[in-house]
């Protein structure tokens, strides 16, 4: 069993900078990807970032040039830098974790609030 444990969520405001930080324990043995969603109420879940192993990314449009994603594996740990942050990026935010295909193991979600 993995567990996720996400943190750095929290009430910004626009043109802010956040942090978010998914640490995984647990008997990890390989992972191909590590990455973050987020849904804000009314709207479907997003992939706002993934990172793969081999070092590949992606990011949503929306996001793009002003979020990072990165990991640092001996900590098992995956990052989201959120930078120049708008009202639209509110949502809960959830890290994940692929092990193998359609296995995820998920964190529990982190409120991030931007105001206007």
């Amino acid at each position: 069993q993995v567990q996720l444990v996400e943190s750095g969520g929290g009430l910004v405001q626009a043109g802010g900078s956040l942090r978010l930080s998914c640490a995984a324990s647990g008997s990890i043995f390989r992972f191909y990807a590590m990455g973050w969603y987020r849904q804000a109420p009314g709207k479907q879940r997003e992939l706002v970032a993934v990172s793969r192993t081999g070092g590949s990314t992606n990011y949503a449009d929306s996001v793009k040039g002003r979020f990072t994603i990165s990991r640092d594996d001996a900590k098992n740990t995956v990052y989201l830098q959120m930078n120049s942050l708008k009202p639209e990026d509110t949502a809960v935010y959830y890290c994940y974790m692929n092990v193998a295909d359609y296995s995820n193991y998920w964190g529990q979600g982190t409120q991030v609030t931007v105001s206007s």
